[in-house]
Formats: C-alpha cells, structure tokens, sequence
C-alpha cells in the first residue's frame, strides 16, 4: 500500500511534538477512556461472535515511546509456549488484578516481562479501550521512556525485545490488511510488516487506534 501523489508526507514526530499532541489526543483517566467508542478485533469481520460486555477480562498494556534523539516504540515478542496469542509481537502488559488500577497494572506488567522499572517511565494518557476476540477489555497506556534503562527479559513470556521507530509506526502507508482463514471464516485485520518482523492482531489494532487519536483535528 503507497500513498497517493496527493497525500501529504507523514510529519516527523520530535518529542515535544509527540507531548502536545499526547495532550490532546489521550485520556488521563482510565475510566474516561472507557466511555468512549471502542476499537476491536471485529471492527473488519462484522460476522464474528463477539463476546457480551458482561464477559470481558479487564487487561491494560504500555505502549512505550522511548525518548530517542528517534522516537521509538518498544514492543516483545511473546513466547511459542504461551497458550494465547503465542508468537506473536505485543506490547507489555496482561491482566488487571483485584485491587490494581490499569496503570498499575501495565507497570506491574512491563516490569514482569521485561523488567523496565516504573522510574523510567511517564504516563502520557490513554488511547479508547480495545476489545479482543480472546475475551479482553485493554486498557492501552501510552508513555514516554527515558532511554537510560536496562532491561531484563522474562524468557519464559518474552522470546525478543525490539525498537521500531515512531515515524514508522504512526506512517498511515505502513499498515495495511490482511486476511487468513481461521475457524472457517476468512478473518480480516491489520497487519504492519516491519523488517523479519510481522505485527498484527491486537498490536496493529491498538496502533490503528492510535494512528485514529493522533490525526483527529
């Protein structure tokens, strides 16, 4: 997919720019996030049984913006063993546990897998909430990281711990759809190719939503 000789080039994030427009595109509190429209794995496959509200397992995962002199989004692929989602890249984060906020919870998360300390990391706000075809209500927190951390991989979840740029990311051009059959439908969702890696699913979901945040006027 390529852009039109008409569209105008995607601008360069710098990070005072990615905090003004972080200001007005997310919501400080989780809660509020909640009222909004939600995006989800059945926005392209209108046919699919989407699980009753009533059912959903809250979640919350970081999507963390590391502070480069390049902005960059860290993001993990998760282990061949795990019993969902196996494989795949995702951004830190899991379920929400009694008593934990959302923002508690994908800190406490982020730490876990990767071991990313909360002293690093500046909560910028969050993007509407993210329904999954797995049963999940995710709360996605965006935040800014401070690049002088060192992480420590959970092997047992994380298989590898990547950067991709922010511009490449938040580029409309890079994200595409793809289809695949699956239960016997032919299932529909976006997909960003990016090098040997291939993001989709849930994590090129939640980027779709926050290409939609962050090019609202």
């Amino acid at each position: 997919m390529t852009a039109s000789p008409s569209s105008p080039p995607p601008p360069i994030w710098n990070e005072p720019d990615f905090r003004r427009m972080a200001a007005r595109a997310l919501h400080g509190d989780p809660a509020e996030a909640g009222k909004h429209p939600r995006s989800s794995d059945f926005d392209l496959n209108g046919d699919m049984p989407a699980p009753s509200s009533e059912t959903l397992r809250p979640a919350a995962v970081l999507i963390p913006v590391i502070a480069r002199d390049v902005l960059s989004v860290l993001l993990t692929e998760r282990t061949a063993q795990l019993p969902t989602h196996s494989g795949q890249i995702a951004f830190p984060g899991g379920k929400i546990e009694v008593g934990e906020t959302a923002t508690e919870a994908a800190l406490r998360e982020t730490h876990e897998e990767i071991g990313l300390e909360a002293r690093h990391i500046e909560p910028l706000g969050f993007l509407n909430f993210y329904r999954t075809g797995t049963g999940y209500l995710v709360a996605p927190l965006v935040a800014l990281v401070q690049p002088d951390f060192k992480l420590s991989r959970n092997a047992e979840e994380v298989a590898g711990i990547f950067e991709v740029p922010l511009n490449f990311i938040l580029d409309p051009t890079n994200l595409r759809i793809d289809s695949r059959v699956w239960k016997g439908g032919d299932r529909r969702f976006y997909a960003i190719p990016y090098q040997e890696r291939y993001i989709w699913g849930v994590t090129a979901g939640i980027i779709k939503a926050l290409h939609r945040s962050f090019s609202s006027p």
